[in-house]
């Protein structure tokens, strides 16, 4: 059952839109400053890092580099074909705009033409900044294979991997276990 609960791979599209295509999403500038609640982790335990790759932002297209990334961090993988993902999308927009500065949430669209993408964060209502996937590059990275995948990354950048659709309470108690920061569903 819960192989049905998760996208594998778009429908055929003929065409992919032009970069110019109107983003309804936040610019990533800010991704790589710790959010203004980090402190500074003196934790020598190993960390688990996100991927070495670099990634263009939805919003300007300049590229992120995912391990300059600064946790704590909430990173929501997502499409507009995929069925769990239209449901899931508005909770992790919720949660950034609950975050208040104290974790940093994005988005990383994946495997979308950027028409598609862009029209469905705006019927969404969706603003968090958003990296742009066309390639599956991350989710290859993570060694996935479905969509949605929501990784947490705690301050001293110690990653946990969620592979399932999430509501709000679900999303509120895993952001608080893997990344130490509350915020309310």
């Amino acid at each position: 059952m819960l192989a049905l609960a998760a996208c594998t791979s778009p429908p055929e599209t003929s065409a992919t839109a032009a970069p110019e295509t109107p983003s309804p999403f936040a610019d990533c500038a800010a991704l790589t400053a710790p959010p203004a609640s980090a402190t500074p982790s003196s934790s020598s335990a190993a960390t688990s890092p996100l991927p070495d790759l670099s990634l263009p932002c939805f919003t300007g297209g300049q590229q992120v580099a995912l391990n300059d990334l600064r946790g704590p961090a909430v990173i929501n993988m997502w499409a507009s074909w995929c069925g769990p993902c239209r449901d899931e999308l508005p909770v992790v927009q919720k949660l950034a705009d609950r975050a208040g500065g104290r974790l940093h949430v994005l988005g990383v669209d994946v495997g979308d033409s950027r028409a598609a993408a862009a029209s469905f964060g705006e019927g969404r209502s969706v603003t968090m900044p958003t990296l742009y996937d066309r390639d599956r590059r991350l989710l290859t990275a993570l060694g996935r294979a479905n969509l949605p995948v929501t990784v947490f990354v705690d301050a001293a950048g110690r990653t946990n991997v969620h592979p399932l659709p999430v509501d709000a309470r679900t999303l509120s108690e895993l952001v608080r276990t893997h990344t130490g920061v509350t915020v309310a569903p």
